[in-house]
């Protein structure tokens, strides 16, 4: 699944990474941990070539797709993941993995 907003678009590894930490809070990486956290800066420094011409369309993804609790400052993404680690944990156990 690739999202697109006007001609960005979010590659389909990282609408995975970002449906992942939406839906379990799952950890991103540095880039997506710097854009959920509103950090442009960090986000541009971190950016492959290819995600540096589409910022917009994450831009757009978060705004208007993603639930505002999850983005916005580091401590919303760490309490966003935090919110979710149980439920990961129950799943690893589960599936025998811890």
């Amino acid at each position: 699944m690739r999202y697109t907003f006007r001609h960005y678009y979010i590659r389909e590894n990282m609408m995975e990474s970002l449906t992942r930490y939406i839906t379990h809070g799952c950890p991103v990486g540095d880039f997506l941990t710097a854009v959920l956290a509103n950090d442009l800066a960090d986000a541009v420094g971190r950016a492959d070539d290819e995600n540096m011409a589409n910022l917009p369309a994450y831009v757009a993804f978060l705004y208007n797709e993603a639930p505002p609790a999850c983005r916005g400052s580091r401590e919303a993404v760490k309490a966003w993941i935090t919110k979710f680690a149980e439920e990961r944990d129950q799943l690893a156990r589960k599936a025998g993995i811890t």
